[in-house]
């Protein structure tokens, strides 16, 4: 069965940076997950932004888009308000509105996993009170 995994910032920037400390995890990682992984417009933003002085960086995410390895299944206006909560309760964290947008993606994608660098997603909550299933690197996991 298929699962679905939502994507963060973290391991799309280090599959494409040789140099990123979590390259190797993040490259071996996206070889055991059947695309597409579900994102946002947020986390494209930001990655793209980071991978701008990786040469080729931004246009290797939009080959992903286009070859729909990366699908950006979620339209924040739909979603606004809940967004908006989620930053307001975490205001402290800080939460980044992609990591909202994560947050709440996988409050709508029942059996979802975050696949993510950002320790924050430990501290997050769906649903109020919920765990989110992460995939993470196992430094991490304690």
């Amino acid at each position: 069965m298929k699962r679905n995994v939502i994507l963060d910032t973290g391991p799309l920037v280090a599959l494409i940076d040789a140099a990123d400390r979590d390259h190797t995890w993040s490259v071996q990682q996206w070889s055991d997950i059947e695309p597409p992984m579900l994102t946002c417009e947020s986390v494209v933003s930001e990655a793209c932004f980071l991978l701008n002085q990786i040469d080729r960086g931004a246009e290797v995410v939009f080959e992903m888009l286009s070859r729909e390895t990366i699908e950006m299944s979620f339209r924040l206006q739909d979603h606004s308000k809940f967004v908006r909560n989620l930053l307001v309760k975490y205001s402290k964290v800080p939460m980044s509105v992609a990591d909202a947008c994560l947050v709440r993606m996988a409050e709508q994608i029942p059996g979802s996993s975050v696949f993510t660098l950002d320790g924050d997603f430990r501290i997050y909550r769906k649903h109020g009170r919920q765990v989110i299933p992460l995939i993470v690197p196992e430094r991490m996991k304690s």
